[in-house]
């Protein structure tokens, strides 16, 4: 008996240690995603704040590009158009960099943003903030930022695509509701509920973003979002 229960504890222990390695891990990638949603809700305030606009939140800016060409007005159209080429060319870019073979690509995808961000401080005390420079420098950023972090474990992730975080986030609330098996779970621990409390988390990091940035940015002099042609 001493000999089959010796066993059993073997048999268990790398069970429980992978298990306990993803939870680990999971919980990391859930700060990670919380965090870079703050950081994209905040430059997401700055740039409205700025010019009127988004530099990550694309759908906005689309509509606001349709409402503005489909009334003629194809000059008031061209700063949320540059937003989303720019931020195309930012997810295109990270996505390079992903699968350029580096073994470093996120960290340096990470360096990248922070050298635009910090392009961008350089460019407000230069008034140039609000101009085509501007929105490009950010929506660049915002666009690789995007491309950091897509998974957490198993549940997809989007810094910047907060309708989809609150999409996902009601369906595992209705699914724990309902009690339904979570087909991917990657331990006892993985639930819907706990799914649905991550996506909350991205979102309040979001929120918090914006919250934070709002104060100190509306002293920021609005110029030049008229002048991208």
């Amino acid at each position: 008996m001493f000999h089959l229960h010796r066993g059993d504890l073997v048999m268990a222990t790398p069970q429980s240690a992978v298990a306990s390695s993803a939870q680990v891990s999971a919980q990391a990638q859930a700060r990670l995603a919380a965090g870079l949603a703050m950081i994209a809700g905040y430059v997401d305030v700055y740039g409205y704040i700025t010019c009127k606009m988004y530099v990550s939140f694309m759908s906005g800016n689309t509509t606001q590009t349709g409402y503005q060409a489909g009334q003629g007005n194809f000059a008031a159209a061209m700063p949320t158009l540059l937003a989303i080429v720019s931020f195309v060319i930012g997810v295109f870019t990270g996505t390079v960099i992903t699968y350029s073979g580096t073994h470093q690509s996120r960290r340096l995808r990470f360096g990248v943003v922070a050298a635009l961000l910090a392009v961008m401080i350089g460019l407000t005390q230069l008034g140039l903030s609000g101009g085509a420079a501007g929105i490009a420098t950010l929506s660049v950023a915002m666009g690789i930022m995007n491309t950091t972090l897509s998974r957490v474990g198993a549940q997809s992730v989007n810094p910047t695509f907060v309708t989809g975080t609150l999409s996902r986030m009601g369906t595992h609330l209705a699914l724990a509701a309902k009690r339904a098996p979570l087909q991917d779970a990657q331990g006892a621990w993985d639930t819907h509920g706990r799914r649905a409390f991550l996506l909350l988390g991205v979102w309040a990091g979001f929120l918090t973003g914006a919250l934070v940035a709002a104060a100190p940015t509306t002293r920021v002099a609005v110029a030049g979002c008229d002048r991208i042609v």
